[in-house]
């Protein structure tokens, strides 16, 4: 059985999560602590040099990481995954969107705000205003595309959606009112309505 190296509490980790269990993907989990530093440990670099989770492990010793290339590897020739060349140039779109312009801000905005040590983050508050209004400016874009568009690419759900998903549907934990996004909110419900849909906080 593939071994996924993860965090509980991190949407990257999730998104893999989700799909996994909506492909029928059995997965056993390997947790590492938030701020224990265990992945940047010899045993884990020696994993994934980069030191970051997740990581997934296939049984025949095979690694490889980053969220939205286990996510492809995960879905090929599935329904998660457009089988026309358009539909599958969409999904890379968002998939790159999410990691660039979204991610960065919204992802980082709630790490700090909600589970970095308080004396850490004041270190950074100054960045909050930043995080905040370039986290905006990719739900407005979102927001955009949502209001024309029921799923992001392929015209149907798909690992796209999952990709955003993952720290959209927690993004006020890091001070992002999603009430602002109505077509965000709607789309959020969507996914969260999947067969096999399953919430952050559950285990594999």
């Amino acid at each position: 059985m593939p071994v996924l190296h993860q965090m509980q509490m991190s949407g990257n980790c999730y998104k893999v999560r989700l799909a996994a269990r909506q492909l029928g993907v059995q997965l056993t989990l390997k947790e590492y602590g938030l701020h224990d530093g265990s992945t940047r440990k010899p045993a884990f670099l020696a994993k994934n040099p980069n030191g970051r989770v997740p990581l997934l492990e296939l049984e025949d010793g095979r690694m490889l990481a980053e969220s939205d290339a286990i996510l492809w590897y995960l879905s090929e020739d599935t329904l998660l995954l457009p089988a026309d060349r358009w539909g599958r140039a969409e999904v890379l779109q968002w998939m790159f969107f999410e990691q660039y312009s979204h991610e960065p801000y919204i992802a980082v905005a709630r790490f700090w705000l909600s589970y970095a040590p308080q004396e850490e983050l004041e270190k950074r508050r100054q960045l909050v205003p930043e995080w905040h209004a370039k986290g905006n400016a990719a739900l407005g874009v979102m927001q955009t595309h949502l209001a024309r568009h029921a799923w992001f690419a392929g015209g149907r759900y798909s690992i796209a959606d999952i990709a955003l998903y993952g720290y959209t549907h927690c993004a006020a934990e890091g001070g992002f009112d999603l009430s602002a996004y109505p077509a965000v909110g709607a789309w959020l419900e969507r996914v969260a309505s999947q067969p096999k849909h399953v919430p952050l906080e559950a285990g594999g």
